[in-house]
């Protein structure tokens, strides 16, 4: 099974910072695990919306329910790094709107 995955993704250290990806793309495990648990796109829309085989996608979902552990914890990384970034540069248009808001 290792040799079917190893097909469809890659690990490289000159894409997406050598998170596993789609041979040949820059779409990472993680981006197609976010839109296919969190989004509920269903794979199928995955692959018609990039443009993507099925065993593509579906490669990415088994190696991120392989790496389960990790790829979550890349995940939550960044999230959190994109939180502490937003608080630490506020938004000048958001601001701007709610003071528009409220008047």
């Amino acid at each position: 099974m290792e040799a079917v995955l190893d097909r469809h993704i890659e690990v490289t250290s000159t894409v997406r910072g050598g998170r596993p990806h789609i041979a040949g793309t820059r779409i990472s495990v993680a981006d197609v695990a976010l839109m296919h648990l969190r989004l509920n796109h269903s794979l199928p829309e995955i692959v018609g919306r990039f443009d993507l085989s099925p065993a593509d996608v579906y490669a990415a979902m088994a190696w991120y329910y392989d790496h389960q552990a990790e790829i979550d914890a890349d995940i939550a990384a960044d999230e959190a790094f994109a939180a502490a970034f937003e608080e630490q540069h506020p938004s000048l248009l958001r601001a701007k709107l709610a003071s528009l808001q409220n008047g």
